[in-house]
């Protein structure tokens, strides 16, 4: 408000316009009436006209970044030491700390955002989002609030998740430029799937930053808070109109419609960053060469470099194998796991690899905490069967070697180890996603190593084509469709269709096969009867149900100890899924060690009096040889008395000796 000579109170209202202007119109003026010059006078003393160069320095730009796994994170930190070197002070800051009160005062904010589960924020940026997405739609605020503010948006999403790809930074980006923020650069796509998210994160702030150093060298600025507009509009009033605004937003803004390749973007300093420019540069960083895209290797350096440091060797550019906590067990004469109780394994011979470490899945208690790719098919590099057998044998060996000389290892143990017998494909990813997984099993077979196949129910082609297995699993991790999204957090739009029609191929399958059920407290141990009307689909051989393992805390995960159910629990949900099904299922086996319990058919393992739960193997290995046609029932043995459910062993081997690890945990004060 300001007084008149009249003494009549008026309202001026300045307003940024930003508007087209040709080549030769680039003199920017401030707009007062005709013959005063401008009102930057008026103006509170902090909003005159100095130097932003000067102010900049003493200010230093935000980096905000909102990260659910530390990419974003990482980047952000990333960008401040690349600022660095272009003379550029940033300080970055988690969304969680910063006051969001204080985004009204800044003058430079760059934002690295994830976009999470069903195109939620990560938890540390969802009340920044919250409050942004309440304040662009309130008219309390007033017209342009962020005026003042440059800002750039940079997502960290997965193509994907179609309808919600980087949906949190495009978002973002949008509020922001509604609200009077001035866009140094287009939304910056970072896209995990395509594998050169880091180049498209480094292309898009290279641009910023440029623009920044110059703009910090220059001394023609203006700043932005007043109302400025080119030349060619200086016969105009001394404030702009909402209608003036509107017209103005309605042709630039992405909010409003517009195309960010046809916007007129401006930087703190006055410099227009071309639209067409820098879209075309992410393009060309986004787009790889046909060549190269056909040929990409689904393993990155930097995840191959990690994954190796927790202890796995690589085969190739997709393959795997690591050395399991059992077969170290086992080498040292402690026991086994529940497949030695459950189906006469020997854990030393085991060998656990995957020909994939790709999924189609992010489930919540992944233990790779989704740091692997993901995908609906297979893009990458595919090497040859016969390579990933090879490799995986020779690391396997490689891997049982090292424990020569080992205190506690067993000599006999140790020369058993060096024979493969059996291979678990089940490490981690999706093995049926590698194309010649049916070579990968028959040059298991060859070998005569059994197989044990672990799929995610979500490649029911995979499947059908499947040939003869010693024992294929299912995942079944939930029993609803919106459980199994929520636990599974699959890609794939028609989930649960293609969950039910894996377990209805079950039903074809003449060897073995497996429901595996993971209980996770909280989450789906109270879909009793739905699981057990989901057995009607496949008629599984077995049905392994385990609790889940605590991984550790993680950002991609929010499951904790709480939700680890114990033996107990586990018994009791198996209990019930028996008598939901009359008693078609009985309790077989357990192993109290792993909270893992195994249900069996009565009509098929439950013969003259026991269980026959166990595996001749070396029948399955002939009948497979001379490509007989046989069934589950043709090479099974009977259960030893240790390992039945009920027994005081509670599946441990008395052959083995049961070592407990001696734990001097602080005592609690009461």
């Amino acid at each position: 408000m300001r007084g008149t000579p009249g003494g009549v109170w008026t309202r001026r209202k300045f307003l940024h316009i930003q508007t087209k202007r040709h080549p030769d119109q680039t003199k920017r003026i401030c707009k007062g009436p005709a013959g005063t010059g401008c009102h930057c006078a008026d103006l509170p003393q902090s909003q005159s006209k100095q130097p932003a160069a000067a102010a900049a320095a003493r200010l230093p730009g935000k980096v905000l970044y909102g990260s659910q796994k530390g990419t974003a994170a990482a980047f952000a930190n990333q960008l401040v030491r690349q600022a660095a070197t272009f003379g550029v002070e940033l300080q970055a800051m988690d969304l969680e700390s910063y006051e969001v009160e204080q985004l009204w005062k800044e003058h430079l904010v760059l934002l690295v955002l994830s976009t999470y589960e069903n195109g939620s924020a990560p938890d540390s940026a969802r009340w920044f989002c919250q409050w942004l997405d309440e304040s662009s739609t309130d008219f309390r605020v007033g017209a342009e609030p962020l005026a003042s503010l440059s800002f750039a948006v940079f997502g960290c999403g997965n193509s994907l998740y179609t309808d919600h790809f980087n949906m949190v930074g495009k978002t973002v980006d949008r509020q922001l430029s509604a609200m009077g923020g001035q866009k140094l650069a287009p939304f910056g796509c970072g896209d995990e799937d395509c594998g050169k998210m880091q180049e498209q994160f480094q292309s898009w702030a290279q641009g910023i930053l440029e623009a920044q150093s110059k703009q910090t060298s220059s001394d023609a600025f203006v700043d932005p808070v007043d109302p400025i507009i080119t030349q060619e509009d200086t016969a105009s009033e001394g404030y702009a109109t909402s209608d003036e605004e509107s017209s103005s937003e309605s042709g630039e803004s992405p909010a409003a419609g517009g195309s960010d390749d046809d916007m007129d973007m401006e930087d703190l300093g006055g410099r227009v960053v071309s639209g067409k420019a820098a879209s075309t540069s992410q393009a060309a960083s986004q787009q790889p060469e046909p060549e190269a895209a056909a040929a990409r290797e689904m393993l990155t350096p930097a995840l191959r470099a990690n994954l190796s440091k927790q202890g796995y060797k690589l085969i190739g550019s997709h393959s795997g194998v690591k050395l399991c906590r059992w077969t170290k067990s086992m080498l040292r004469g402690r026991g086994g796991c529940y497949k030695h109780s459950f189906y006469g394994i020997e854990s030393h011979q085991c060998m656990e690899t995957t020909p994939s470490l790709a999924c189609a899945n992010k489930c919540v208690f992944c233990w790779r905490h989704h740091t692997n790719p993901v995908g609906r098919d297979w893009r990458w590099k595919m090497d040859d069967p016969l390579t990933i057998v090879h490799g995986a044998i020779d690391n396997h060996v490689k891997m049982i070697n090292e424990y020569k000389g080992v205190p506690g290892v067993q000599a006999a143990r140790l020369q058993e180890g060096y024979q493969v017998r059996h291979c678990a494909l089940s490490l981690v990813g999706e093995p049926i996603m590698y194309p010649e997984i049916n070579a990968i099993l028959n040059e298991l077979h060859q070998r005569r190593i059994s197989s044990f196949l672990v799929t995610n129910a979500q490649f029911p082609d995979r499947i059908r084509h499947l040939v003869p297995i010693t024992q294929l699993y299912v995942s079944v991790d939930a029993a609803t469709r919106d459980t199994l999204k929520a636990i599974d957090r699959p890609l794939f739009k028609d989930f649960w269709e293609r969950f039910r029609e894996c377990l209805t191929l079950l039903r074809d399958k003449h060897q073995r096969t497996v429901y595996r059920l993971t209980l996770v407290k909280g989450w789906n141990m109270e879909e009793i009867a739905n699981y057990a009307a989901l057995l009607d689909l496949g008629k599984p051989d077995f049905i392994e149900i385990k609790g889940v393992t605590y991984c550790g805390s993680s950002g991609a995960s929010s499951l904790t100890m709480q939700n680890v159910p114990y033996h107990a629990d586990v018994c009791e949900f198996g209990e019930a899924i028996c008598k939901a099904r009359n008693g078609e299922y009985g309790l077989a086996c357990e192993h109290a060690h792993s909270c893992c319990i195994l249900l069996a058919r009565k009509d098929r393992f439950w013969k003259d009096g026991r269980w026959h739960t166990w595996i001749d193997y070396d029948k399955f290995q002939a009948m497979v040889a001379a490509e007989e046609t046989f069934v589950t029932t043709d090479y099974m043995l009977p259960t030893p008395d240790w390992a039945v459910y009920g027994a005081h062993e509670a599946g441990f081997d008395p052959q083995e000796t049961r070592f407990k690890k001696i734990r001097n945990h602080p005592q609690k004060q009461s």
